[in-house]
C-alpha cells in the first residue's frame, strides 16, 4: 500500500510503503485482501463481577490497524487460531479445573 502526504512548507510530495503481516502466518496484507482485525479489551458484566478480557473481532479498517493492541489476520483460518489460542490462555487464567465436572 503506498501513501502520498504533501509536506506543506515546501509543497513536496513524500511517498512511503506501509505493509502488514498476519500475526499467525506471517502473510503480507495485499490491496483487495479481507483480512481482520482482533483486540483484547478488559469487560465486567456488573460492578460484583471480576474484570476478564473480551476478545474482539472486526473486519479491516486502515486506521484501526495501526493501533498497537490490534491483531492483524490475513483470513479465517488465521482468525480461528488466533480464537483457539486466546480460548485455552483465557480459560488458563483464574479459573479452577473443569475437569470431571462438566
Amino acid at each position: 500500500m503506498y501513501k502520498k502526504i504533501q509536506t506543506r512548507s515546501q509543497g513536496e510530495t513524500v511517498t512511503w510503503t506501509e505493509t502488514f503481516n498476519c500475526d499467525i502466518c506471517g502473510k503480507q496484507k495485499g490491496s483487495t485482501d479481507h483480512w481482520w482485525l482482533a483486540w483484547v479489551e478488559p469487560y465486567s458484566p456488573h460492578p460484583e463481577a471480576p474484570e476478564r478480557h473480551m476478545f474482539k473481532i472486526y473486519p479491516w479498517e486502515n486506521m484501526m490497524a495501526h493501533d498497537a493492541s490490534a491483531k492483524h489476520l490475513c483470513g479465517q483460518a488465521c482468525l480461528q487460531m488466533l480464537v483457539d489460542r486466546w480460548l485455552n490462555a483465557e480459560m488458563g487464567v483464574g479459573h479452577g479445573s473443569t475437569a470431571g465436572g462438566r
